[in-house]
């Protein structure tokens, strides 16, 4: 069965010798297309350098990752340009939407339902219409992987249910391929699988998977 990404036995270590840390130490995961999964954990449990090494800004020390039927990573990159693997191959949210605030909204999905947004500049923009506008250009080139990193933290309990909403149908839709990283209660009942990380280590668990 093909994956829309596969992790297997990922680890990082940083640091030599004596001073030497396992950030990850066993990570095991995989998220079909068109599927939404949730990444749970407390502080220092790996969860940032997890996501740093799938988004391939940080090396794995050890471990193989699969996007699709590539193979990416198998003890090393065996992908020659890792600035083309992030353009094209992974979309990337985060907390804050980090708009250019001197840039138009060029091009934005009507499913997200702002078009009608499409001249605004972002400091014109509501918290949850920036949000839509970040998950578009996470779409933009419809990878197969979207990295989510806390995308409903600054939102109240409507605008994050419409935000994970639209992950959803999003994923669907794409086929793409979501992990969402978060400590939001609101939003962790609608993941049909979640992902626990602690000391680097992955245990999954089946969700709740409620409809919202």
């Amino acid at each position: 069965m093909t994956h829309g990404i596969l992790i297997e036995g990922l680890k990082k270590r940083f640091g030599q010798g004596d001073n030497a840390f396992y950030a990850l130490k066993d990570v095991n995961m995989w998220v079909d297309p068109g599927e939404v999964v949730g990444l749970i954990g407390p502080s220092g449990s790996g969860k940032s350098t997890l996501l740093k090494c799938l988004g391939a800004v940080i090396d794995p020390t050890e471990g193989r990752m699969t996007l699709g039927s590539e193979v990416i990573f198998d003890q090393h990159w065996l992908v020659k340009d890792l600035s083309a693997l992030r353009r094209d191959k992974i979309g990337f949210m985060f907390q804050t939407p980090y708009l250019i605030p001197f840039l138009n909204v060029l091009e934005i999905l009507t499913a997200l339902d702002v078009q009608h947004r499409i001249h605004a500049m972002p400091g014109q923009l509501s918290g949850g219409e920036q949000q839509r506008v970040a998950i578009a250009r996470g779409l933009i080139n419809k990878p197969p992987v979207i990295l989510a990193d806390e995308p409903t933290a600054p939102l109240d309990s409507v605008r994050a249910m419409t935000v994970i909403r639209l992950l959803h149908e999003m994923a669907e839709k794409f086929q793409t391929a979501i992990i969402v990283v978060t400590h939001d209660d609101k939003i962790i009942p609608t993941f049909q699988r979640l992902y626990h990380i602690r000391e680097g280590i992955t245990y999954e668990e089946k969700g709740e998977g409620r409809s919202f």
